[in-house]
């Protein structure tokens, strides 16, 4: 996914009356969004941990899972993404410093840690499964998934509608503003909000429900998104990226808009849903909206 991209987006009808997109800010963070003016149509920029921003100013929530293993097959889930994302820092290390003899090596090293993993391994075959129609072999595969790694199958991505008010995400692992020998793991999410209803509707409030990987929960509340309350006219979206650091390697998102019709003076807020989404050093394979 490319978290950079200014493209302006469009669902049907014309651009939304707020903005229509922004980017992820790589970098030193600021305090304020930024607007970007291309054509006719500002962007906003979101800030990242900053008060205003739309994700989550976390400190870190608790140490990674327990575990002493050194090989894939060892140790707990978390203490195995944990290696995994570090060795693919490390990697990423000895290529930007011409060390590619390290970085061969490393890159040898994940792809047997990839081949091996229990999780990405049975992922690997219930998608081989599912695509050669081989059902029996895939509810095998995702049972014992569910039992190694209950939430394994929780994807990357979410879409959920509530009241004509479509709700999509996806999220990505940041791996060059993560430090996993530190146990520090920062997550990008794009969220793309879309009108399909007949009526105005503003975004009023958000709310998180953050887990990390060891079963610990925060809520989260804010006013608006990236410092906006954004007006959404009918057949248009509002689209915006933002960030949520973990301490542990994998967690999940879930939450609620809070949203009002903007056409009849007095109308109750009501809540749009936003549906679970997983936060993985491993990430998936699952589509881009």
């Amino acid at each position: 996914m490319n978290f950079l991209s200014l493209k302006p987006f469009n669902a049907g009808g014309t651009i939304g009356i707020i903005g229509s997109g922004n980017r992820m800010i790589h970098g030193p963070l600021s305090s304020d969004p930024v607007r970007v003016r291309r054509g006719a149509v500002t962007l906003v920029v979101g800030c990242v941990g900053q008060s205003g921003g739309d994700g989550p100013s976390l400190s870190p929530i608790s140490s990674s899972g327990s575990g002493s293993g050194h090989g894939p097959r060892n140790g707990s889930f978390g203490s195995r993404s944990q290696m995994y994302a570090l060795l693919k820092q490390q990697m990423e290390v000895a290529a930007k410093s011409e060390d590619f003899k390290e970085a061969a090596r490393l890159r040898d090293s994940l792809k047997s840690f990839e081949e091996e993993e229990p999780v990405l391994r049975l992922r690997r075959l219930l998608k081989e499964a599912i695509a050669n129609e081989r059902f029996e072999d895939a509810a095998k595969y995702r049972d014992e998934l569910k039992e190694i790694s209950p939430h394994a199958l929780l994807k990357c991505s979410s879409d959920a509608t509530t009241l004509g008010i479509r709700v999509q995400v996806r999220s990505v692992y940041i791996e060059e503003r993560s430090q996993p020998s530190k146990g520090q793991y920062f997550f990008a999410y794009r969220i793309r909000i879309t009108n399909n209803s007949t009526r105005p509707v503003q975004l009023l409030r958000r709310h998180w429900i953050i887990t990390d990987a060891n079963g610990k929960t925060e809520n989260v509340w804010g006013i608006g998104v990236i410092g906006e309350q954004p007006v959404i006219l009918p057949r248009t979206g509002f689209e915006y990226s933002s960030a949520c650091p973990l301490s542990t390697p994998n967690g999940r998102m879930e939450g609620d808009f809070e949203m009002k019709h903007i056409d009849k003076v007095g109308a109750k807020t009501f809540n749009v849903a936003i549906a679970p989404f997983s936060l993985s050093t491993l990430g998936d394979d699952a589509e881009i909206f």
